[in-house]
This record gives structure tokens, sequence and C-alpha cells, in this order.
């Protein structure tokens, strides 16, 4: 062991992670053959068998499971060292990573997002659009360079739970109401009682399956029985497909000044409001960029969501 370095346990661990040779490629940004050699040469290092190679994947081995104990505990204490020494940066210059949700990212950023740019130059803000909460406090190697290369520093999400180990601050809440298309022949065209809608009009929905979220699970409950008529992934597809006059669906209260076409049809459903957060890490929190991009982008954005009603 004494030969190793993280350079070659990285591999085991995304290994260890993904269980196949693909899935800890595609983690480290690497191709597979690149992957299986450095497996090798660090089973032989150890003379040592890490994996069991399985028609349903690699299983870690006795020795193998031991190994990604310490590879782990190794991660955790890269990452600890990174976020220390990040958390002591006093200059309003450098990168700035934000992790949010595609229609948070198209309907409340942009005037923020530009405020900010113009406020602070020497901040590069990058924005990664995705659904899920990124864990600020885990980095997940991507390439075989940089092992915080994809990693956010901050996180803007809708969201009624927050993970303990994250900081911030509630923006305020988006309400959601059902729309229509407006003068759409067959769809209702002012605010209805909500069991009307569910009863008669048709639906876009989200998918089947989808479970995570507030809006999944209350429209697993209310629209067993609706007519739906068209199910898609996310709020910017619900609207695409309102602007067709297929059905009526719900949406977050902010996106109606993006689509003036549509026009609500219910009153603001209780049970769909959630929260926005602005999260980071705590021992993010006291860097100089990551403290003004909390506070100036989080007002603004807590004034747009009092405009919408939230």
């Amino acid at each position: 062991m004494a030969d190793l370095d993280w350079s070659d346990l990285r591999y085991a661990l995304a290994i260890g992670q993904g269980g196949s040779l693909a899935a800890a490629a595609r983690q480290l940004g690497v191709n597979h053959t690149t992957v299986l050699r450095r497996l090798d040469a660090l089973e032989a290092r150890l003379g040592a068998r890490l994996f069991e190679r399985q028609r349903q994947g690699y299983h870690p081995t006795e020795a193998g499971a031991l190994l990604l104990e310490q590879a782990r505990r190794m991660a955790d204490q890269v990452d600890e060292i990174e976020r220390r020494v990040q958390g002591r940066d006093r200059e309003l210059t450098g990168q700035l990573r934000l992790t949010t949700a595609f229609v948070v990212m198209e309907h409340l950023l942009p005037a923020p997002l530009a405020s900010f740019a113009r406020a602070y130059p020497g901040i590069e803000v990058e924005v990664l659009e995705n659904a899920f909460l990124v864990d600020l406090a885990r980095r997940s190697p991507e390439s075989s360079t940089s092992w915080s290369q994809r990693q956010a520093d901050v996180a803007l999400r809708l969201s009624s739970t927050v993970a303990e180990h994250l900081v911030g601050r509630p923006l305020g809440d988006a309400p959601c109401r059902v729309y229509a298309l407006r003068d759409a022949p067959g769809l209702p065209q002012a605010v209805t009682p909500l069991a009307e809608l569910l009863k008669d009009a048709p639906w876009v929905a989200f998918e089947r399956d989808a479970r995570t979220r507030v809006y999944d699970r209350w429209m697993r409950q209310h629209l067993a029985q609706a007519r739906v008529k068209v199910r898609v992934d996310i709020f910017n597809a619900v609207a695409a497909m309102l602007h067709t006059g297929i059905g009526v669906g719900v949406l977050p209260c902010f996106m109606e000044a993006s689509h003036p076409g549509l026009v609500a049809v219910s009153e603001v459903i209780p049970e769909m409001t959630v929260p926005v957060w602005m999260l980071t890490h705590p021992d993010l929190r006291d860097t100089a960029r990551v403290r003004v991009f909390m506070q100036h982008v989080g007002d603004e954005i807590a004034l747009q969501l009092r405009r919408h009603g939230g």
C-alpha cells in the first residue's frame, strides 16, 4: 500500500460506486479500457483480486471491500481539505458553480444572474441544470484530472425538505395553479373549482413513475381517475404542451409572465406550494464569492417570488 496514491484508488472507488467499468468510465471521463487497465495494474500491485467479474457487474471481493472502505475515507478527507481551503478564500474573483432545475434557470435566474455578473465582474458563474439536489459535501470524480470538476458550490432548489448538512435560507414559496391555453375550445377559461377540473378536463401530467417531488405525489393521488392525454417530465414540457390546447396542467405561478398565452383556471393549490432554497456547505459559506452570490441573487429571487404570491 506504500506505493499507492489517490489517483490509483479513484478508479477502484468509481468501479465500486458504479458497479461496472462503463459506469466508472462515465464518472471519470475516460474510456472503459483505461479503467480496466488501471484496475488490473492496481490488483497486480496489491497482489489481490479486488472485484469479481460477474454478468450483473463488478462486485467487490473481501479485499476489495476493505480497500473501498479506506478509499471512501480518503475521499471524505479530500473533500474536507478542498472545502476548508476554499472557505478561506476572501477574494471576489474566481469561479462559482450553481446547480438548479431547468424551470428555475429559465424563469427565476436570468435577471438576477445578469445583475450579479454586472456587479461582480471578477466572478465567473457556471450553472449546472439538473433536477436533483447535488450533495455539496460529497465530491464525485468525473475526470482523471480534477476530483471536483463538476461539483456545485451553491444549490438553488424547489424543495419541501433540505439535507441537514447544508446551510442557507428559504427565499420564499413557489405556489402552483392549473393553466390552460387562452381561448382554446373545450378548455376552461376562468377560475374553476379543482374538483370540476379533475373530473371534466383533459390533463397534461408528469410521468407515471415519478415519485420524488411534491408535484409527483399530488398528481398520483389526484389524477388517478382523470383524463390524462399526455405525460411529460418537467414543467417546461408541460407549458409547451399546454400551448397546443391539448389540456390543462399545473405550473408554478412564476412561469406566468413568460407564458401570456396561458390563463390560470384554478386557485393556488396549497399542497403543491414548495419553498425555494438557496443552499451551500457550511465550509463554503464564508467564502467571499459564495457569500455575495447567495446574498445578491437570493435577494433578487426573493423579490420575484413575492411578486408572484410566494
